[in-house]
């Protein structure tokens, strides 16, 4: 358990911080669940919908530090090949 004032301080503002984290991952992950369904049940014109908030989604999650950007830029650049390999049949 923390003992100085600062040290307790750290604790809550790391927990808010945890929280915000844990939010923003789930709402990336939530859209591109949602994304992924579309394409695998063919529907091109729903998942091209979707693609600018998956996007959105990802550069929110990059932004504040909950994912790298190279990692931000390799799941954009996957989830657009999956829709332009289904988007060609």
């Amino acid at each position: 358990m923390a003992i100085t004032k600062s040290a307790k301080k750290r604790i809550k503002s790391s927990e808010k911080k945890r929280v915000f984290n844990m939010r923003r991952s789930r709402a990336m992950k939530d859209i591109i669940k949602k994304f992924t369904k579309s394409v695998e049940a063919g529907e091109t014109k729903a998942a091209s919908e979707l693609m600018p908030q998956v996007h959105k989604a990802i550069d929110k999650a990059a932004k504040n530090g909950v994912i790298k950007d190279n990692t931000a830029s390799r799941k954009k650049s996957r989830l657009a090949k999956r829709l332009k390999a289904i988007a060609t049949k």
